[in-house]
């Protein structure tokens, strides 16, 4: 299976955070997806960008907070996170980017 533009489109960018890091020593790994993306959709392009077989999809979305940008109060957007475990054997070096 080839990688895709909408597969790029699912996929932001990984997070790397403690909890992150915590999480790939027990074969998982963390990245930043749309907001409307689906647990398929997110093994489909995950299997396809890194070529990984994917065994499990877990998400949360973290609501915006508000913040003071400029003395003014804004809101930061919400940000859905999905911990993807992947199979034995298979590893994604998230320090090297996409």
């Amino acid at each position: 299976m080839s990688a895709k533009p909408e597969h790029y489109d699912v996929i932001r960018k990984p997070i790397i955070t403690e909890k992150a890091t915590m999480a790939s020593e027990h074969g998982a790994v963390v990245f930043q997806v749309a907001i409307d993306a689906t647990k398929p959709a997110i093994k489909e392009a995950v299997e396809a960008v890194f070529g990984v077989k994917v065994k499990a999809v877990n998400t949360t979305i973290t609501k915006g907070k508000v913040k003071k940008f400029r003395g003014r109060p804004g809101v930061r957007n919400d940000v859905k996170k999905a911990y993807v475990t992947l199979e034995d054997g298979n590893t994604i070096d998230v320090s090297t980017g996409l």
